[in-house]
């Protein structure tokens, strides 16, 4: 089994920065795609921005541009937010394809981190 722990979210001011990142963490052999979403109260979760084991990317019309996903070699993934928008205020999930023991492929999710861009 694996987990995923989010931390970066809070309290920024409009037009400015903000790094979100999620550590894998557990039995893991390797991981797939990973992608960044976010929801907001009574609205679908939607894909931000993904990706993939070889650093292929894509991301929502709304933040290409302004936000910049990336991983490294400790199973981490990052989500580098600028020119922030009120708009962009909501609850980020981290997502990843995990692979464990038997090889064995299970989609997790983080438990989300509130980001809030003030007017």
């Amino acid at each position: 089994q694996a987990q995923l722990e989010e931390s970066g979210g809070g309290l920024v001011q409009v037009g400015g920065s903000l790094t979100l990142s999620c550590a894998a963490s557990g039995v893991i052999l390797g991981i797939g795609r990973m992608a960044w979403y976010r929801q907001t109260p009574g609205a679908q979760r939607e894909l931000v921005a993904a990706i993939t084991r070889d650093e292929r990317t894509q991301y929502a019309d709304v933040v290409t541009g302004r936000f910049t996903i990336s991983r490294d070699n400790a199973n981490t993934v990052y989500l580098q937010m600028n020119s922030l928008k009120p708009e962009d205020t909501a609850v980020y999930y981290c997502n990843a394809a995990i692979q464990g023991n038997r090889g064995l492929t299970t989609t997790y999710w983080g438990q989300g981190t509130q980001v809030t861009v003030s007017s």
